[in-house]
């Protein structure tokens, strides 16, 4: 059983940090109470057992965020399989304020608003097949409660068949707790934050799994794409994707239970590894708040066009970079405090290893 003390590991005691108004971290150290569950190969890819690693970078600020190069737009993705039949493309969009509580973030709504015009305008999604989950709602069922946001996930896939595209996206506080079931490498189970977590706790990786990533059948694709702390493999799936190295690492859980779909495929792009820190701040806007992981992928994706998932990643994690260069996410007194050398790195995770460089992303 998890005792009530289950813990972020930043250590922080006191208030979020800003730094000149445009950056929060989306976690801080409290007393939580605990969530309620306790519980391939391809050619030319290489795999190797999961590690963590990571480096100061000292060289000089760049003055451009954004890469120059700009390939041809895409258009809509089609609706029709293969054999005519229509597909369904369902998404889960969930953004937490937290509004009643001190530590409120304050670009969530911003992006869930932004997530659901790049689905409908950029992928062809329908508004009524899109569940948005925010404080901004009306209605109590539209509320990101813990409650809501599961029968969410289970809405999300129920009755997909071959050739469906779910979504589910989230943006909020992530936190880490212990793992008594020996199914984590790093020992701690990853969470997200709903509105009400304070009372009914948080929901965790062995949950979003067992919900969302195994019911999958063949030809299902499910994206993940994660706004918050310790959000890396927030879906317990088998491989993490290594930039550094260009090869999948081997997640699959020391215990051998079972974290795998029932012949679908989920990927998950989080805003930074298991042990990092996800940002909130207007700096790329320089008006809204927003996500910093979610602003720039839709930016990218916007621009771009067709981007392999390895170029999307790489220029995620370079517009990053540039902006730590500039301050715009962190400072030497930051990382003093946090005692961690980098504050946000895009991770790519997947239910099966994949060819990264040739392989277009599209929700």
């Amino acid at each position: 059983m998890y005792t009530k003390s289950e813990y972020c590991c930043c250590k922080i005691n006191k208030n979020p940090t800003k730094i000149n108004g445009s950056f929060k971290c989306k976690c801080n150290n409290h007393s939580f109470k605990p969530s309620s569950s306790s519980s391939s190969s391809g050619a030319g890819v290489s795999l190797r057992r999961r590690r963590y690693a990571s480096q100061d970078d000292e060289s000089k600020p760049e003055k451009v965020l954004w890469p120059s190069v700009q390939p041809p737009m895409r258009t809509l993705s089609s609706t029709a399989s293969s054999d005519g039949r229509r597909t369904i493309k369902r998404a889960l969009l969930c953004g937490v304020t937290y509004k009643n509580w001190k530590h409120r973030l304050q670009g969530t709504v911003n992006d869930v608003r932004n997530m659901q015009d790049l689905l409908i305008n950029h992928f062809g999604y329908s508004k009524q097949n899109i569940r948005i989950l925010t404080e901004d709602e009306t209605k109590p069922e539209q509320m990101p409660t813990k409650k809501n946001i599961q029968n969410g996930l289970k809405w999300l896939v129920e009755g997909c068949t071959g050739g469906d595209n779910l979504v589910f996206y989230f943006s909020g506080h992530g936190l880490r707790q212990p793992d008594f079931d020996m199914d984590e490498l790093d020992g701690y189970d990853e969470t997200i934050c709903p509105v009400d977590f304070m009372e009914e706790g948080m929901i965790t990786d062995n949950e979003i799994n067992a919900t969302i990533v195994s019911p999958l059948k063949n030809g299902v694709t499910l994206h993940a794409i994660v706004d918050a702390c310790h959000s890396g493999t927030i879906l317990d799936l088998a491989y993490v994707y290594d930039r550094d190295r260009d090869e999948w690492l081997d997640n699959r859980p020391p215990s051998g239970a079972r974290k795998e779909t029932s012949g679908g495929l989920a990927i998950s792009m989080s805003a930074c590894g298991d042990d990092q820190f996800a940002a909130d701040t207007s700096i790329l806007t320089g008006k809204t708040m927003n996500g910093a992981m979610t602003f720039i992928l839709i930016h990218l994706v916007k621009t771009f066009g067709d981007l392999t998932y390895g170029r999307l990643l790489q220029y995620m994690h370079d517009t990053v970079q540039r902006a730590n260069k500039q301050g715009c996410f962190s400072c030497s007194f930051l990382r003093k405090l946090l005692r961690y050398k980098k504050i946000q790195e895009p991770q790519l995770s997947s239910s099966e290893v994949f060819d990264v460089h040739k392989k277009i992303f599209t929700l």
